[in-house]
């Protein structure tokens, strides 16, 4: 299997879980805080994913670093995958885990792509159509790509809306260059 498909499982279990207990939301700060934590430090997504350290060595580190500091259920969740030799998704578990939060919260992540930094009263506007469109709340996204000379291009999901000038550059050289005859 997959270390999506089990880091899927893992995490829907812990949603399950958090839900029962009505704590959902500390735990997705928690989980955000484990997240930080593994993405600054490469040196321990190393030691949890390393087959050779010992599962009890893993879980004391992750005693030593969280134990104080996030909710008890999380550790005790963090001590079943460790059990189970699993330790070495518990960083991507983490990331399903906040992805299916946010699907759980109708919460969609968003991306606009524009040659210049867009406006706060701009983005707010792109915010609230993509919203209205999808009929989820947006966390929008902005990032900038001079190459694009003007317009934008949003990215939802798998999901892209080309409205930039060097995209339609694109399609304009493709439709010509079809239709050019030797």
């Amino acid at each position: 299997m997959s270390e999506f498909k089990v880091a899927s499982r893992y995490a829907k279990s812990l949603i399950d879980l958090a839900q029962e207990q009505g704590n959902l939301e500390s735990v997705k700060q928690d989980m955000e805080q484990f997240i930080a934590v593994l993405k600054s430090n490469k040196e321990l997504q190393a030691v949890l994913k390393n087959p050779i350290m010992k599962q009890d060595k893993k879980a004391n580190i992750l005693d030593a670093l969280f134990e104080k500091k996030i909710n008890p259920s999380i550790t005790a969740f963090f001590h079943i995958m460790v059990r189970k030799g699993r330790a070495g998704i518990l960083y991507a578990t983490a990331q399903e885990f906040i992805r299916e939060y946010d699907e759980v919260k109708g919460i969609a992540h968003a991306t606009v792509i524009s040659a210049a930094a867009l406006s706060p009263e701009n983005l707010d506007t792109l915010r609230n159509v993509i919203a209205s469109e999808i009929k989820a709340e947006v966390i929008l996204r902005n990032e900038v790509n001079p190459s694009l000379i003007g317009g934008f291009v949003v990215k939802i999901g798998d999901r892209q809306i080309d409205a930039s000038i060097a995209g339609k550059l694109k399609k304009l050289e493709r439709h010509f260059g079809s239709h050019i005859i030797n």
